[in-house]
């Protein structure tokens, strides 16, 4: 069955809006890339307007600001600590928009969507 981004069949009472149609092209969506901790791996889905949007499935380093210094450094990732989205992509090693990284400066958070933006940018926190 076709995963879809379209209004609800049901109204938040529970009854049924009346005369629901068929899913339309354009309201489809796609499963979660589901971003891990491993070697960098990606690919490529064609979006709405002909344009790409670059989906990373694994990756292990990340451009890292530092704050203070006010640079960007390219660093390894060694582990995810914690991760807002859900408990149990920290043991899954998933990392999504706000997860807290370990990585060789400290721990940082994640301000990117890897799965949509095809790179990991961090701020450091400690």
């Amino acid at each position: 069955m076709a995963i879809s981004q379209a209004r609800s069949k049901k109204k938040q009472t529970g009854a049924l809006y009346k005369d629901y149609r068929k899913k339309k092209k354009h309201e489809l969506g796609r499963l979660p890339s589901l971003t891990k901790l491993d070697k960098k791996r990606a690919s490529s889905i064609r979006t709405m307007g002909g344009n790409k949007k670059i989906r990373l499935l694994s990756v292990d380093t990340a451009n890292l600001f530092d704050s203070k210094t006010k640079k960007y450094e390219k660093v390894k990732i060694k582990t995810i600590l914690e991760n807002p989205a859900n408990r149990h992509f920290v043991r899954r090693n998933i990392m999504t928009r706000g997860t807290v990284i370990d990585t060789e400066k400290g721990k940082a958070k994640i301000t990117s969507r890897p799965g949509q933006d095809g790179t990991v940018n961090a701020v450091l926190i400690s």
